[in-house]
């Protein structure tokens, strides 16, 4: 079969609606390839060659999805930025990647704006989506080029920002050269859900473009010649509304939207059907078993569990597979491999704890730019891991014990204590302080921070309020701790070395 692309499709029916916004906005997919055509044209006509990178710093909206295109059709590596970021941490990705251009959206906050514009880098483009103040607008970058792909040998990659196992931004770099094989392999990952390239599918992005597996989601959707709905906030009562209005029929969820959904009246929930939906996959954070339960009995057996990492992608867990071994995250996808190793790397018996190793299902191999000790340190052989403990069954199924010895996932989020600890670390009333994750209904988990204060320092009100004021100059809301607790010392070892679980209550 010939292999899915948007471009194929467009060319069939170029007047079918491509992307549809939550607003009513449209996008045909002519208009839509059209754009992306003379990005990319313009990217090359500015200098920008393969293997460049560039950074988008938007809000969800169809331009998004066009210049992420543009830049892969442009051979270049692509860097999502989650604009909710602080400004040091969004300035930090900007000037590692070495983004040659950066597109920004006019509904940033005006003093978003202004720090992108007073931070860029001499030479560095800044193209506006919208009437952007102190940029060249998209509509002007891209007037005069040719609606034609520029021909370039390989096309462009993601380069998504993770911190790994360390707290320290990484980008993940993947080879340009297996672009085209990867894409295969993606499309190819959706035929066993029933999923076809050619059907009349609506696929709703529920979340936010820069993370990476709501992005794969939306790409492989418009390849594989769906229909796309965009939300920019996510809603429950609107997702269901949204679900019934488009017909939708394959969506990515977290954990902590299905609570959401299910936390409204019974009343609201039986006005909306829901029977259109195919093929809904979750993943980014563990889902409670009793939740995931009556999903599965409110939407029926279309719910799927996926594991992975922006490093490699690994499992996957039909509705029926989970319910036969409740609590598990599947099997290794087809074309990838999983093993479950001891310190020493020696493969462990089933039901034996250990370090989860995966293969890309792809068949690519990625870095993390710059930093080859890094890279070298989750890889044996082939095999990578991030730092995650699970065990197999008997059948090849596997369970996680803990999604990273130390990190804390909030609704999907990956949240890294180490990072949180070296800001609040800095303030001169802090001593010494750990972060760990404490548990939250709606969001799975959700930071804590146990701080010891100086000796010129004494826990009160007034010190809590100082300290998260520190932090949010500095780190993005989410990461905020929801609680700060004094202890008088920390439990760490001879080495200097935090025993976390001396912590957890």
């Amino acid at each position: 079969m010939t292999e899915p692309s948007f471009r194929r499709f467009a060319l069939r029916a170029p007047n079918r609606i491509a992307i549809r916004e939550a607003s009513g906005r449209c996008f045909t997919r002519g208009q839509l390839v059209a754009l992306i055509d003379r990005t990319a044209r313009a990217l090359a006509t500015a200098g920008i060659e393969p293997g460049d990178a560039i950074a988008i710093v938007s809000p969800n909206c169809a331009e998004y999805l066009a210049v992420y295109l543009a830049g892969l059709r442009a051979g270049l590596n692509v860097v999502p930025v989650n604009w909710h970021l602080a400004k040091q941490e969004r300035d930090f990705i900007l000037d590692d990647s070495g983004a040659k251009a950066i597109f920004v959206h006019e509904r940033l906050p005006a003093s978003r704006l202004a720090d992108l514009t007073a931070h860029k880098s001499p030479g560095t483009l800044l193209v506006g989506i919208g009437d952007a103040p102190g940029c060249v607008p998209l509509s002007e970058f891209v007037a005069g080029h040719a609606a034609e792909p520029p021909n370039h040998r390989f096309m462009g990659r993601a380069m998504h920002y993770t911190s790994a196992t360390t707290g320290k931004p990484k980008a993940v770099l993947l080879q340009r050269d297996r672009a085209q094989a990867a894409r295969r392999k993606v499309m190819e990952f959706h035929r066993p859900a029933g999923i076809d390239p050619s059907a009349d599918n609506v696929h709703l992005c529920n979340s936010m473009l820069y993370y990476a597996a709501p992005l794969e989601r939306a790409v492989s959707a418009l390849h594989m010649g769906h229909a796309l709905v965009l939300v920019e906030r996510w809603d429950p009562r609107q997702c269901l509304d949204l679900i019934e209005t488009h017909g939708v029929t394959t969506s990515f969820m977290v954990p902590s939207m299905f609570i959401r959904l299910l936390k409204l009246p019974e009343a609201t929930r039986a006005r909306f059907s829901t029977d259109s939906l195919k093929f809904v996959a979750h993943g980014g954070a563990p889902c409670p078993p009793g939740i995931k339960r009556k999903m599965i009995d409110w939407w029926g057996p279309i719910i799927w569990e996926g594991y992975s990492a922006t490093e490699c992608q690994g499992t996957f867990a039909s509705s029926k597979e989970w319910l036969r071994y409740p609590g598990t995250v599947g099997r290794p996808i087809p074309g990838s491999e999983l093993r479950i190793l001891n310190d020493a790397g020696e493969p462990l018996p089933p039901g034996e704890v250990g370090a989860v190793y995966m293969t890309r299902f792809t068949g690519d191999r990625f870095e993390y730019r710059n930093d080859p000790e890094a890279t070298r340190a989750c890889h044996r052989g082939e095999f990578i891991t991030v730092g995650d403990l699970g065990y197999m069954n008997e059948e090849g199924f596997l369970f996680l014990c803990d999604r990273r010895t130390d990190l804390i996932i909030s609704s999907g989020m990956n949240i890294y204590p180490a990072e949180i600890e070296q800001v609040l670390v800095e303030h001169p009333a802090v001593a010494d302080c750990a972060v760990i994750g404490a548990p939250h209904e709606l969001l799975g988990q959700v930071p804590k921070a146990i701080v010891e204060p100086a000796a010129s320092a004494e826990p009160s009100s007034a010190l809590t309020a100082d300290l998260l004021a520190w932090l949010a100059d500095r780190l993005a809301a989410a990461k905020l701790p929801h609680n700060i607790e004094y202890a008088n010392t920390l439990p760490r070892g001879p080495n200097g070395k935090l025993y976390r679980r001396g912590l957890v209550q």
